[in-house]
Parts: structure tokens; C-alpha cells; sequence
């Protein structure tokens, strides 16, 4: 299984509403609940007023689109990252599943999912 680099860097935060994001920009995840409205976007589109804002994020997504039948692909992913103490932030779109890990892990996660087989590019 391919896993493809993001290049950019990442924030993770929370905005009152969403006329502060920027709806043009060209990545980013929402997520709107009853209780909340959660960003990720590139740290340079960061909205100026945030709730709450963690940056230093990098990520990776899975290449190509995964079939809702599959199983289990995010589990063994995050299982890997896990015993090797790294954590995640994990989003889903329709095609596929993005995997954010703090930047200082970013390179180790990469290196510890490639020795298990699977390819980086």
C-alpha cells in the first residue's frame, strides 16, 4: 500500500464560526458537530481568531480510492504508529483516509510504516 506525503504543514484548531475560514483555499478538512466546528488546514490559512489552535502537524494520505468494503486499513496503520509511540490525528474523506502526526514524529512515522511494508512517495 502507497502512503504519498503532504508537504505542507499543518494546524489543527477550533473556529467559532465559519466565516473565518476561508472556503477558497485549496486543502482543508471541516467538521461540524453539535458541539463544535473543527479546522485542519495548512498552517499559513489559519484563520487570525481561533478557539483553540495546535500547530506543528504533518501528514500523509493513503494513494488511491479505498473501497468502503475495505477493512481495517486505518487500524493497522494507526496500530503501527501506536506501539511505536506516535500519535495521530486521523481524517477521512470519500476516497480515502490522511494521517497527521506532530512534525517532530513525522519522519519516524514514516520510516517505522515503510519497515513494515509499506511504500512512501
Amino acid at each position: 500500500m502507497e502512503l504519498k506525503r503532504i508537504l505542507h504543514k499543518l494546524t489543527v484548531c477550533q473556529v467559532a464560526d465559519l466565516s473565518a475560514v476561508d472556503l477558497t483555499a485549496d486543502f482543508y478538512f471541516l467538521g461540524r458537530t453539535d458541539e463544535e466546528i473543527s479546522l485542519v488546514c495548512k498552517t499559513e490559512d489559519t484563520p487570525a481568531r481561533t478557539i483553540r489552535r495546535e500547530d506543528g502537524w504533518r501528514g500523509f494520505r493513503i494513494q488511491g480510492v479505498l473501497d468502503f468494503s475495505l477493512i481495517g486499513i486505518l487500524s493497522k496503520l494507526s496500530a503501527v504508529l501506536a506501539e511505536n509511540k506516535i500519535g495521530i490525528f486521523a481524517v477521512s474523506t470519500y476516497n480515502t483516509d490522511y494521517i497527521l502526526v506532530k512534525e517532530e514524529n513525522f519522519e519516524r512515522a514514516l520510516a517505522v510504516l515503510a519497515l513494515e511494508g509499506y511504500k512512501v512517495v
